[in-house]
């Protein structure tokens, strides 16, 4: 019974944290982390400002809460994305090209590259950006290089440079007044910067 009653007690306690997460989500994407408040948060989660304090110390915990789990959803996509890839090379392209076009939602932008920098401060984000997508990238390399299409010395600082340039990328977008046209262009000059690391023939 006990057990049965710590087991509801845990389920109630992720439900509503998972609440928070999801209204924070949608606050933070439509209005912004400065015009969005604790308040506002708890009302959207429909839970009392004592229980968000609960689960977060700060309005911008629940914000980095928030940016985990939409980079979760970005890595998804992108490993979606480079599924069905014919090689290392097209991997990438198409797990770039998934994220450059999830920046064209005006949430994701909002959240991402707008707010994220500066709430969670650079080196933060820095880091929590290349938790979800710096071991996939390096995987990619790695197998680029070894597989021959490419010739990569240094798979980890390259990863960490074409990672910052994804989120230079998004940033062109998010500033463009023509957002698609300028999602193409950024997609095909990754894929010519890609490609141009490829290995010299031996012949």
């Amino acid at each position: 019974m006990a057990d049965e009653h710590l087991s509801l007690r845990a389920e109630q306690v992720a439900q509503t944290r998972a609440a928070l997460v999801t209204a924070g989500r949608r606050l933070f994407g439509a209005a912004g982390f400065a015009a969005t408040s604790v308040e506002d948060i708890a009302r959207e989660a429909r839970v009392t400002t004592g229980a968000l304090y609960h689960h977060f110390p700060t309005k911008a915990a629940v914000f980095e809460a928030v940016f985990e789990q939409l980079h979760g959803e970005l890595l998804a996509a992108s490993a979606a994305a480079a599924a069905d890839a014919s090689d290392a090379v097209e991997l990438l392209v198409a797990g770039f090209g998934a994220f450059l076009d999830k920046v064209l939602e005006p949430d994701v932008q909002r959240i991402i590259l707008t707010d994220a920098p500066a709430v969670l401060g650079l080196a933060r984000f820095t880091e929590l950006d290349e938790r979800y997508a710096f071991a996939a990238t390096v995987a990619a390399l790695t197998a680029a290089d070894e597989s021959g299409l490419l010739q990569i010395d240094d798979p980890p600082t390259l990863a960490r440079l074409l990672l910052g340039a994804l989120t230079r990328a998004g940033l062109l977008i998010a500033s463009s007044p023509e957002p698609a046209a300028t999602r193409d262009a950024v997609a095909a000059t990754l894929r010519t910067l890609l490609t141009g690391l490829a290995r010299p023939s031996s012949g």
